[in-house]
């Protein structure tokens, strides 16, 4: 999870600007937290404390309701709403708050189920739900280092069906001023960004640098990149240094649920 918040943070000030290189200053005052650390933070309180995951984000979401660059107009309607049901969508949303998932569970076919419970509240799109189960059985797999980055592809083929274009592909759609805002499109590309790097920060700065919905690529490459890397101290700390008090305590909770398992 502290790979999706660092990558948003990061990515936050370039989701509607122009596309930037990858030697862009990391953290900056022009940045902050954004819809995808408020829900990420919202779907692990809703694990670590036993809450549904509609609950969960309504609450925060509910909480935040004014986050940088805002909430999607689908999903803004969802929040608002007095019983808010799903609503079809195959926006990037569920992939993009889905990686305590990875960490928290640890059986394949308990964290998929779990996946697609945290989507389906609101994006409950089989795209959508594709997209978050993707996701979460990357770190899964990663962290617990049941393929290696090279298998990542196959595996990611073979059993997600989704086909990871060329990092220079996605360069010149990000450059033509596409915004990635669907599943089947910044889920793969995410992972591209992933592959194409050689440690935390590098996935972050190629996941920025390629333009597009800057944000949520660098969300959901950094949760990848953080089940694979080492994410640096420095960079956790100024990212702390973003976010209020009660989602740092759901950060520490989760922080130190995973250490206590480490250790068990």
């Amino acid at each position: 999870m502290l790979g999706a918040i660092i990558g948003d943070i990061v990515g936050s000030r370039f989701e509607f600007a122009k596309q930037t290189t990858p030697n862009f200053t990391l953290f900056d005052k022009d940045c902050n937290y954004t819809d995808d650390t408020i829900c990420s933070v919202a779907i692990a309180d809703a694990i670590l404390n036993k809450r549904t995951y509609k609950d969960s984000l309504l609450d925060w979401c509910r909480r935040y309701p004014n986050p940088m660059g805002g909430y999607s107009t689908t999903f803004s309607k969802w929040i608002e709403q007095d019983n808010p049901q799903p609503n079809n969508s195959c926006g990037n949303d569920a992939a993009m708050r889905v990686s305590p998932v990875g960490w928290l569970f640890d059986d394949y076919h308990e964290i998929l189920e779990e996946a697609k419970k945290s989507a389906e509240v609101s994006h409950n799109h089989p795209c959508g739900i594709k997209g978050a189960q993707c996701v979460a059985t990357l770190i899964y797999w990663l962290r617990t280092c049941r393929i290696t980055k090279e298998e990542v592809e196959s595996a990611v083929k073979r059993n997600f069906g989704y086909s990871i274009p060329n990092i220079k592909d996605i360069y010149k759609i990000g450059s033509e001023g596409h915004f990635d805002g669907l599943c089947e499109e910044t889920v793969p590309y995410a992972i591209s960004c992933f592959l194409e790097s050689d440690n935390f920060e590098d996935a972050i700065r190629i996941a920025v640098a390629a333009g597009g919905d800057t944000d949520t690529k660098a969300a959901i490459c950094g949760a990848i990149a953080e089940a694979y890397y080492e994410v640096p101290d420095s960079m956790i700390e100024k990212a702390y240094e973003y976010l209020p008090d009660d989602m740092l305590d759901i950060v520490t909770q989760f922080c130190q649920r995973i250490q206590n398992e480490l250790e068990d």
